[in-house]
């Protein structure tokens, strides 16, 4: 019943607006879109794939340091770091930003003001528990 209604506000929104819209959700929630027909015309499922090694993923991490509200840098683009955050959150994107922001509170949290590897260990190992 709550998928149905989900559905009916959805539709509702994108009458309503007269816009495009983009929904994110899991292959659970393409599943639900393609029980309605009208929603099935609508929206076009597109996979993002997970990340893996190379040149953007580098640039995703430097992008992500940038935000962070650290006062050092943490080069979290350098090949052992990248390696470690790509190992531990599987190449998606969510993964990706928990662990980074969970390793910044951790970094802030014994005084330093920049990321390192260890704390990034650190992170995994608490979430593995």
């Amino acid at each position: 019943m709550a998928a149905r209604a989900s559905l009916n506000l959805l539709k509702f929104l994108a009458n309503d607006l007269q816009g495009g819209m983009v929904l994110v959700g899991t292959r659970d929630a393409v599943i639900a879109l393609q029980t309605d027909a009208r929603m099935v015309s609508r929206f076009t499922p597109f996979e993002v794939p997970r990340w893996r090694e190379s040149e953007a993923f580098r640039r995703l991490l430097a992008a992500s340091e940038r935000i962070l509200p650290l006062r050092l840098p943490s080069d979290l683009a350098q090949r052992e770091i990248a390696q470690h955050v790509l190992a531990v959150s599987g190449g998606l994107t969510g993964e990706i930003s928990r662990i980074l922001n969970a390793a910044a509170e951790l970094a802030i949290g014994r005084a330093h003001e920049s990321i390192t590897l260890e704390h990034l260990k650190d992170v995994a190992s608490t979430s593995m528990r």
